[in-house]
């Protein structure tokens, strides 16, 4: 064994220290190379394609009959019984009826002894016609008999034949009978007029029978009963509603509760499609109609209603139905296509930018500062008119500005003459070093965009 004298050992004690701190300097400095190295970032990506893509406003919507014919009762009383539709069924809901099919019958008893009483008033103003007739024909019998007596009074006036009493006396009885004659014929047409009054009542009366007796105007669907056998209805000012019939269910309305702010991009008889819970995975089309004018506000927020027309010929669409309606405002068809994330995104560093992109200084927008998010002109359907775009180029990005389109909220139309079908966009990244430090697999990677 070597013996080293103590003097000796505590000169050699310094150069090993100095050399154990080199090594050590080397050793973080290769260690914080590495972690720079492994830190940097792990673009993710998506690629151009090609395709369509239509800027919509979405709402939702009652499906409503295109024409509804409410039936009411004009008369009171008790519902007896329902007819029948045209399958020889009572009448329900859901039945086919048509038009002037019996709906339903009214207890009829007390219009129909109105109708008698009626009647009796007509023939009694008839006979009261007949009376006023023949008591002119006698006051005319009269007319003649007094005329004659005064044209001989006055004869014997004449001759001084009559006293003056009797001469003033046939004078009287000729007057009196002349206007016997107009007092009968007066009569004769207050009794014609009793019996256009009397007339008039029957008729009223027989209407009123008539009306106890509920007929459908329309061919059509009832999609509603609202009375039951043996329940009275009352008629006042309003007429009591008995049925609801839907005139052609192959014809129906979307009743659409648009927002004030997307009711000015709504244009008739552009294309709509919607959905329906009640058939999932089902795509309807309509057009829409027009726009109301009356206008509700609810919380401050002024809704217009819009109408939609669509077609159901196979009646799969149900009255009532809620419809999840998109007006497609505008479209694009065949167009570069890239995610909306791809708009959003921009490089946090300069080391990951390409060095030809750094040497041109094609730079736009600065590096770390987000793009013009699409969600801010998500409204319009419509980007601003130029943005800038990141290109997967090796390991680094490349920006490349574009015309942004029509965006459906999740991809937008871009156009570029450097831009290709197929290329890879950027659309965010993911830190490696922070991959790295997570150990537990189940936990996701931190993304940064």
């Amino acid at each position: 064994m070597l013996l080293i004298p103590k003097p000796v050992q505590r000169h050699l004690k310094t150069p090993f220290i100095a050399i154990l701190i080199v090594f050590l300097a080397v050793g973080a400095g290769l260690w914080w190379w590495h972690v720079r190295d492994r830190s940097n970032s792990s673009f993710r990506t998506a690629v151009v394609k090609r395709g369509d893509v239509a800027a919509t406003i979405s709402a939702s919507g009652t499906i409503e009959p295109e024409e509804v014919v409410d039936i009411g009762a004009q008369v009171a009383g008790l519902i007896k019984s329902f007819g029948t539709d045209i399958n020889g069924n009572t009448i329900d809901y859901g039945s086919v009826v048509e038009e002037g099919a019996v709906l339903a019958r009214i207890d009829d008893s007390v219009y129909a002894a109105a109708l008698a009483v009626a009647n009796a008033q007509v023939e009694q103003a008839k006979a009261g016609e007949l009376s006023a007739s023949a008591n002119i024909d006698q006051m005319k019998a009269k007319l003649i008999q007094a005329e004659a007596e005064w044209k001989r009074a006055q004869e014997l006036s004449n001759e001084k034949l009559m006293a003056r009493v009797d001469f003033d006396t046939d004078q009287a009885n000729y007057e009196v009978a002349k206007s016997n004659v107009g007092v009968a014929e007066a009569a004769l047409a207050q009794a014609k007029a009793a019996t256009v009054q009397a007339q008039a009542a029957l008729e009223g009366a027989q209407r009123n029978l008539d009306f106890c007796i509920i007929k459908s105007p329309v061919r059509g669907v009832i999609i509603d009963r609202r009375v039951n056998i043996g329940q009275t209805v009352v008629s006042s000012l309003n007429a009591p509603s008995l049925f609801l019939i839907a005139k052609d269910l192959t014809r129906m309305q979307i009743w659409v509760g648009v927002n004030e702010a997307d009711v000015g991009r709504i244009i008739p008889g552009e294309p709509v499609t919607f959905a329906c819970d009640a058939f999932p995975g089902r795509q309807f089309e309509g057009t829409v109609g027009k726009v109301r004018l009356n206008a509700t506000m609810t919380q401050n927020v002024v809704m217009y209603t819009v109408e939609v027309n669509t077609k159901n010929p196979d009646n799969v669409l149900l009255p009532y139905l809620t419809a999840n309606v998109l007006f497609v405002t505008r479209k694009e068809s065949n167009s570069l296509l890239v995610p909306n994330a791809a708009l959003r995104w921009s490089p946090s560093s300069l080391s990951q930018i390409s060095p030809e992109a750094r040497s041109q200084n094609r730079i736009d927008p600065p590096v770390g500062a987000a793009g013009i998010s699409p969600a801010s002109h998500q409204d319009q359907g419509v980007k601003a008119a130029t943005q800038t775009i990141w290109l997967k180029d090796g390991d680094f990005v490349r920006p490349l500005a574009v015309k942004a389109g029509v965006s459906d909220g999740a991809n937008t139309a871009v156009a570029a003459d450097a831009l290709q079908e197929g290329q890879e966009v950027v659309t965010g990244e993911a830190s490696a070093s922070s991959q790295a430090a997570t150990k537990n697999p189940f936990l996701p990677p931190v993304i940064r965009r």
